[in-house]
């Protein structure tokens, strides 16, 4: 409906965008988006590799730790949570498993726990296998 006014204008103005606005508003958000997902999935990627250092790290101590104390390699994982030198076997990172670290033999070939490594099969982002960490 619309309602005359003394110069001319309608009184009444449909309220809303253009498509040409809802266009430029959706690109710039595109943009913005296109810039920001990149830098996130880095930062996820940089997460989990620090996760999965530091997770060596503690379970290489408490196999050290055992071997210290006990004067031989622990059988497996499982040994170094009962025996309380760990209180659960972490997950790896990058395979979000905890049945898939890569158990190393000691070097007499014995079936015990020298050490451990990722069991995830790719490439950091330095391009070094994660299972040679």
């Amino acid at each position: 409906m619309e309602f005359p006014m003394a110069n001319g204008d309608n009184l009444y103005k449909p309220k809303g965008f253009t498509f040409i606005e809802l266009t430029v508003v959706m690109a710039v958000i595109a943009l913005i988006i296109s810039i920001a997902m990149p830098r996130y999935f880095d930062g996820l990627e940089r997460g989990k590799e620090t996760a999965l250092k530091q997770n060596l790290k503690e379970m290489r101590e408490a196999i050290d730790h055992y071997h210290t104390d006990k004067g031989e390699y622990p059988i497996n994982l499982q040994t170094l949570v009962s025996e309380r030198y760990l209180r659960f076997i972490p997950a790896d990172p990058i395979t979000e498993m905890t049945d898939t670290w890569l158990i190393i033999a000691p070097p007499d070939n014995s079936n015990r726990v020298y050490d451990v490594a990722s069991g995830a099969t790719t490439a950091s982002r330095s391009g070094e296998a994660y299972n040679t960490w």
